[in-house]
């Protein structure tokens, strides 16, 4: 017998006996071991920007160098608008991967908004599945470990037109995400799903999704704000419409969260306003944060700041700055964090 093989079966022999002794030595024994400490890392959702890239002051391959340079966040998330359709633009992938990699900057995350894979017609089902593939491959690319889908058409949520009937839309919604799943699984990519609009904020309804497909690169991206099942009708069918409306019904966001977080592979921090002490004003961080320590959740937690763009719309509403709102929210969450270690 070798020595490395007599050494394996000692180690071995030694793993046994301390299973054996762990069922006869008191508790006290392992009381010096340290529980696991609460931690996560902080990305930064591109859409925290949308007021300059709508207005042209930014470009999506300027969102490296901001993210690092004016907030110390080197994980990124990228929104499919602001790609300007050269996510299949090999000379343009090349540009932005090549000036993430001279900022020592992580893609992490591209949330897709398309075509709707969960369409009740399977023929314009399978096309928005392929439609998909390429935001896949150019995850791939950029380094990404996951894309994000909407299950549901978005826009119906920007005219205020009610979504498909839920059962439908369940049966319809499982076969299209199955599908993207198995090739995105190719690739390695998580295909992850956000409470957004239409059936997909009734939370029930989306944990139901994911059980049909289950799926290991299945995933959910809890959103802390997009917990509305009922708007007011916008005035008109556009971005600025969609920001005026009124929600009427909500899902109550702590329990939403808390049944997605057996699936969740990320976290969107969505803020909008913030009080005199530097707390949200419509959720509770340190209460969503003892649900997320809970679920022993580690990963990323994406800052995503809605105030800005709600101010070109709202411009006495009380809305921080852009860059004020993102630096608020991460601080926000750098202080939870060190609270619930």
């Amino acid at each position: 017998m070798s020595q490395s093989r007599r050494e394996f079966l000692n180690q071995l022999g030694l793993t046994a006996a301390g299973i054996g002794l762990s069922s006869i030595l008191p508790t006290q024994s392992f009381a010096h071991m340290p529980a696991k400490k609460f931690n996560f890392d902080i990305s930064l959702a591109e859409f925290s920007f949308a007021g300059d890239l709508f207005s042209g002051k930014m470009t999506n391959m300027d969102f490296p160098a901001r993210a690092k340079n004016d907030f110390g966040i080197n994980v990124l998330e990228y929104v499919s608008m602001f790609f300007n359709d050269k996510h299949t633009d090999q000379a343009y992938l090349k540009e932005l991967k090549q000036r993430c990699d001279d900022l020592g900057m992580k893609n992490n995350l591209i949330m897709v908004d398309g075509a709707n894979i969960a369409d009740l017609d399977a023929t314009k089902r399978q096309q928005a599945v392929e439609a998909h593939r390429p935001w896949v491959e150019a995850a791939k690319f950029l380094g990404c470990s996951a894309i994000r889908v909407n299950l549901g058409d978005s826009s119906k949520a920007l005219s205020g037109t009610p979504d498909d009937p839920a059962d439908e839309a369940a049966k319809a919604a499982a076969d299209g995400y199955h599908k993207l799943l198995e090739y995105a699984a190719k690739s390695n990519i998580n295909v992850i799903v956000e409470n957004h609009f239409g059936n997909s904020t009734n939370i029930d309804w989306l944990v139901g999704i994911l059980k049909q497909v289950n799926m290991p690169n299945a995933g959910l991206l809890p959103d802390f704000g997009n917990f509305c099942m009922q708007r007011s009708k916008p005035e008109t069918n556009d971005i600025k419409g969609v920001m005026g409306t009124k929600c009427i019904k909500e899902y109550d966001r702590y329990e939403g969260v808390k049944k997605m977080m057996p699936y969740a592979k990320g976290i969107s921090a969505k803020t909008h306003k913030f009080d005199a002490k530097g707390n949200e004003t419509e959720t509770d961080f340190r209460r969503m944060f003892q649900i997320i320590k809970d679920a022993g959740f580690s990963g990323y937690v994406g800052v995503e700041y809605e105030g800005g763009i709600m101010s070109m719309y709202n411009p006495t509403g009380g809305y921080l700055s852009t860059a004020d709102g993102i630096k608020a929210t991460k601080s926000l969450l750098e202080r939870v964090r060190t609270e619930l270690a």
